[in-house]
C-alpha cells in the first residue's frame, strides 16, 4: 500500500536531464514522491494548480515565465505552497526577488545530494531555507534602501507583532539592514548584552536556526521592504 504521508513535489526545469536526476534522486527517498514534471513557467503554474504538491523545486531561468513569474502566480493562488529555488546562478538580485515572491528556499544545483533533500524537509515543516554564498548581503541589499530612514518604523504585518515586543521589532528590523549587534547596540542605545538577548529571544518566537531566516520573515512581513 503507498505511502500517503509522502511528501509531494513537483520539479519545473527546462533541462530533461536535470529533471530526470532530481525526480530520481527524489523517488529514492522513502518520504517523498515525484508528481509531476514542468519545462517552463507557464507548464509549472498549471501542473502545480493540478496537482497540489506540498513543494515545487523551481528552476529561475526558463521560457514561457521565468521560475520567479510562474512563483508569484502559483502563490498567489496556493499560499499553501512551499516553492524552492533551484538554480545555478547564486546571483542577488535573484535572491532578493525570490523572498519577495514568497519563495520558502533558494538553493543552488551543486548542492550536494543530502543538503538538497534536508532542505525540502525543512522548508516542509515551514523553514526558510536560502543558504547560498551571497545570501546573506543579499538579504541586506533587500532592505539597503531603507537604511538612511531607519527609525521610522516601516508598516508591517501586525501579526508579526504579536509575536514580538516593540524593542525586538526594532532589533529584527536593524538585524534586516545587515548591522552587527555592536552597530545595533549604539543606534538603539541598548547595551551589547541586552542586544544578544533580543535576538535570542527573536530567534526563539520566529522558531527559527539563524538571523538569515529571521530576516526573511522580516522582509516578507513588510518590516523593511
Amino acid at each position: 500500500m503507498e505511502n500517503t504521508s509522502k511528501l509531494r513535489i513537483v520539479l519545473a526545469d527546462d533541462q530533461p536531464i536535470v529533471r530526470q536526476g532530481l525526480k530520481y534522486i527524489i523517488d529514492s527517498q522513502a518520504d517523498m514522491k515525484c508528481v509531476g514534471e514542468a519545462n517552463d513557467g507557464i507548464s509549472a503554474f498549471q501542473l502545480t494548480l493540478e496537482c497540489r504538491p506540498d513543494i515545487v523545486l523551481m528552476d529561475i531561468q526558463m521560457p514561457n515565465d521565468s521560475g520567479l513569474e510562474a512563483t508569484r502566480k502559483i502563490l498567489g493562488k496556493l499560499p499553501e505552497t512551499k516553492i524552492i529555488l533551484l538554480t545555478t546562478f547564486d546571483v542577488q538580485e535573484y535572491i532578493i526577488e525570490g523572498i519577495r515572491a514568497g519563495a520558502a528556499g533558494y538553493l543552488l544545483k551543486d548542492t550536494d545530494m543530502k543538503e538538497l533533500l534536508d532542505g525540502i524537509r525543512w522548508v516542509s515543516q515551514g523553514q526558510a531555507i536560502y543558504k547560498t554564498p551571497t545570501a546573506s548581503q543579499a538579504l541586506a541589499k533587500a532592505v539597503a534602501h531603507k537604511e538612511k530612514n531607519f527609525q521610522a518604523m516601516p508598516s508591517f504585518n501586525s501579526e508579526l507583532s504579536d509575536f514580538l515586543t516593540d524593542r525586538e521589532l526594532n532589533v529584527l528590523q536593524q538585524m534586516a539592514y545587515g548591522r552587527r549587534n555592536a552597530e545595533i547596540s549604539e543606534i538603539l542605545h541598548i547595551s551589547l548584552g541586552t542586544v544578544k538577548t533580543h535576538i535570542h529571544r527573536i530567534l526563539q518566537k520566529l522558531e527559527v536556526e539563524d538571523r538569515t531566516q529571521a530576516v526573511v520573515i522580516a522582509i516578507r512581513a513588510g518590516l523593511v521592504e
